[in-house]
């Protein structure tokens, strides 16, 4: 299963699918103080994406794939995992 639910804590990993967007939604729904593990996600489905940003759970931490840790990590506020790009 790509998103591992705990009481108030979801840690995505590997790839995560539309398949996974209401389950997601469901325990986003009914958890008081949802937080949100993206450490070990590679991939993550734009339906994923949008209800994190409804939402807006604390991000304990950021995903570690380059491309998610770039573009996905920073518009969630996720803690940095990769030193930022330029000068």
């Amino acid at each position: 299963m790509p998103i591992r639910y705990d009481a108030d804590l979801a840690r995505f990993e590997a790839a995560c699918t539309v398949e996974d967007a209401l389950p997601l939604a469901e325990w986003l729904e009914g958890t008081e103080a949802p937080r949100v593990d993206l450490s070990g996600c590679t991939d993550l489905h734009t339906a994923l994406l949008q209800l994190l940003l409804a939402v807006r759970p604390a991000v304990t931490a950021g995903p570690e794939d380059a491309f998610l840790a770039c573009w996905v990590g920073p518009v969630l506020g996720a803690p940095a995992t990769l030193p930022p790009i330029g000068p």
